[in-house]
This record gives structure tokens, sequence and C-alpha cells, in this order.
């Protein structure tokens, strides 16, 4: 019960009396045994059926515990009448969730691919959030704009072979490095959009990771490449002069999923850096702080987030990003590596403006694929101008927005008011009338 963190001596023996506070050591053990003796319920049926006959079925499992209002919630007329768009995107499916979405901005971006004046739509439960990347957008609109460019991109998948001796695996390598151009060819066979760039390869003892590194065009792409590489790890199982004892499509040194310190070294997805310029005047009016306070904040924060173990240095990337992947259909499981990046604020000394800069390496986008296609998410799409268009501009969006999201909570934390306005707005009984 304590493994996988170590506590003092007083917290785990505080631990130990709650847990004996309303059980005997005989009764944990037997509420902690496996009982394979006790009968399963039934399983979930018909896991990419969406049929009302199927989803029916599958509300008999639950609807015992579900009031007839959460019912209607979950699946209501637009989910039963639209159970077919949904057949590629979930199984066992049940209805759909509905989460508010509010609009942000003019969000102005003047950038290598993105250049408009955005409205950005998020979806979120947290109350705050919404006004604060508003707050945000403004005060980048109302200097102009920021800037962005994206200096790089690339999807990648780390396939691991395994042999029984380091020999073995280096006669592997060998033989791996001159297979690139059929690597490439057996690869994007398996797509029509999907380019494989490169090869860097990991030896760790009789044990070989080759990361491939994929163009995914304007996909999102992490489907894309694990087909592809899934082709190679094929070949390589029947072509390589030593058999691998095993083969993995990931073995997990790709990033997939997770923020980590390779996320500085490389590219997964996107990477994008935004900045802008605010002068001290639209500081004052729009964020009701001074350049000098934002940069003695965001030094002291950088230091607390260097000791604290953060991976890159920022103060809270996740919350646009995943309000803005929840709402585009993005996988917003990717927003553990996207939300990593650096901010840097610097105060000039001559005139009190303040440069703000944001560079986020990862930031896996599409405009297509994946939860793109659902209505909703579509709509959001939509509202942003980025139906069909390159994914690259959505991903300088995304950064711009992350900007903005900085602004505003440093510019909140620098003057105290960052408790005040969570107050104010998550405590709010009624729906506010004034509109920013």
């Amino acid at each position: 019960m304590l493994a996988g963190m170590s506590i003092s001596h007083r917290d785990a023996n505080a631990l130990l009396r709650r847990i004996l506070e309303n059980h005997t050591a005989d009764e944990i053990e037997r509420r902690l045994r496996p009982k394979p003796e006790k009968p399963l319920p039934p399983r979930v049926p018909g896991a990419s059926l969406t049929s009302p006959e199927a989803v029916a079925r599958r509300w008999r499992l639950v609807e015992a515990h579900v009031s007839a209002a959460g019912r209607a919630a979950l699946h209501d007329e637009a989910a039963a009448r639209e159970h077919t768009t949904f057949a590629h995107n979930v199984e066992n499916f049940l209805g759909t969730v509905k989460v508010p979405v509010g609009l942000a901005g003019p969000l102005r971006v003047n950038g290598t691919y993105a250049q408009d004046d955005f409205y950005v739509p998020l979806a979120t439960t947290e109350a705050a959030l919404v006004a604060s990347y508003h707050r945000g957008a403004l005060a980048i609109s109302e200097s102009g704009g920021c800037s962005a460019l994206t200096h790089a991109e690339g999807v990648s998948r780390a396939p691991g072979f395994a042999f029984c001796t380091l020999h073995e695996a280096g006669v592997f390598v060998a033989w791996a490095l001159g297979q690139l151009e059929e690597f490439k060819s057996r690869a994007e066979a398996t797509t029509r959009h999907g380019k494989l760039e490169e090869m860097r390869v990991t030896v760790e003892g009789n044990h070989v990771y080759l990361t491939f590194d994929f163009l995914t065009g304007n996909a999102a792409g992490q489907n894309m490449v694990t087909v592809a590489t899934q082709a190679i790890c094929d070949y390589v199982a029947q072509n390589s002069p030593v058999p691998p004892r095993h083969v993995f499509v990931e073995a997990n040194l790709s990033g997939d999923k997770k923020a980590s310190a390779q996320s500085f070294q490389t590219v997964r997805g996107k990477k994008v850096s935004a900045e802008v310029r605010v002068a001290r005047a639209t500081l004052a009016r729009r964020l009701r702080t001074t350049a000098e306070k934002m940069e003695a904040y965001w030094r002291m924060s950088a230091l607390g987030g260097v000791m604290s173990g953060t991976i890159g240095v920022q103060g809270h990337y996740a919350n646009g990003l995943a309000a803005l992947y929840l709402a585009t259909g993005q996988d917003v499981a990717c927003v553990s590596e996207s939300a990593v990046g650096v901010t840097r604020f610097e105060a000039d000394p001559c005139d009190g403006s303040l440069y703000a800069c944001v560079t986020l390496p990862n930031l896996i986008v599409g405009t297509v694929g994946g939860g793109t296609g659902l209505p909703s998410q579509r709509a959001s799409l939509e509202i942003l101008q980025v139906i069909g268009k390159d994914a690259r501009c959505l991903a300088e969006v995304a950064a711009a927005l992350a900007l903005a999201g900085e602004l505003s909570i440093i510019a909140a934390l620098s003057v105290g008011e960052f408790t005040r306005a969570h107050r104010k707005l998550s405590g709010r009984a009624e729906p506010q009338a004034r509109m920013a």
C-alpha cells in the first residue's frame, strides 16, 4: 500500500492508523484479495456497433444507477440521430457528453502560416479560463498581433528490436542503416499523405531502437505513423540478417503522449514560437499591471519551475491547449506532451513595454482525421477558418493562444488579482450580462 513513493515514518504510521480505524487487518486482507470465484456481470456488448439496439443493450447494464434525466442528457435525440457519425471515433457507444464552449478573441496572429484575426472556441468546465485567455488575446491583438514561426515538424514512432547479444544488435544496425530507402518505400505504401523523413538509431546493450520521423500532412498523424511503422517492422522481421527475438512497434522512446526530457531535443508534431511586444499603456489598460511586475513574477516562477523539476518553464499551457483540443477534435491526451515549452518575459527599461514569447516544441494538431470530422468539432474548426487549411496554421494559433494565456495569468499573479478573479468568476450565481 506504500509502493511507488517514499513517505516519512510519521506519515506511514498515520496512514496505517487511518486504514485500521474501520477495518481489522484480516478484513483489509479480504478486501484486497483477488476474487475469481465471484461471477462477473455481463460484458459491454457490440464494441463497434452504434445502432439503437446496441445502445439499448449497453444502457440496460447501467440504467439502475442512472436517473431518467441523466440518461436523457447522455443520450439525447441528437446523439441517437447521429449515432453512425461516432462509429469511427469510439467503441461501446453510449451517448455524448456536452462540454460548454466559450469564445476568446479576436486573437491576431502574424504567422508563417496563420495570418488572420481568429475567434478561438474553447471547451471547458473551468470558470475563469475563457475569460483569462480572452483578456490575453485582446492584449495581443491591441498590440498589433503576435508573430508566430513554425520551426520544424514531424511525428515520430520508435519501434524496438531485441537480440541475444550486443554483436547481433550491431549486425542489425549495420544492415538497417542501408535500408532507409526500403523502409521509406514500405512505410509510404501505407498512406497517401505520410512521408518518412529520417531514422535515428539508439543502442542499449542488445536492444536497438529505430526512431522514425514522419511528415503527416494536415493530419495529427498518430495512427498514420503507427501503421507505417508496423509495415517497416514486418519487413524487418522477414528480412533482417539476424532475426530479432522481439519486435515492438513502439518501445516508448518517441515521447508519445508524455512529457519527456527529449522534448527540447527534437520535435513531435509542430515546433512553434510566438512573440509579442505589449506597450506600457496596453499593459495598464488591458492587464492592469506593468512590465516590471510581470518580469519580476516570471523570474521567480521560472526558478520555482526549475526547483520543482518541471520540463520547460511555463504557467499553464495545458489549460488553453486542452480546451482548444477538445473543441476542435484533437487527441486531448497529446496535451501531456504539447503543453511542454518555455515562456520568457523581458521588461524594456526604456519605454516600459514588455517583450513576451513562448516556444512549444510538441504541438500535435491536425485539421483532418481523428475527431475533426465530428459535427461540433468541425463547427469549431469552421469558426477558426482552418477547415482544409495547413495544420501548421492551427499550430500557430495554438501557440498564440498559449501566449495569450501566459500574459493574462502572469499579469493577474503579478498584481495579486489571481485569487479575486477566480473567486468572482467561479462563484458567480447569475450569468454575467456585461460583455468585455
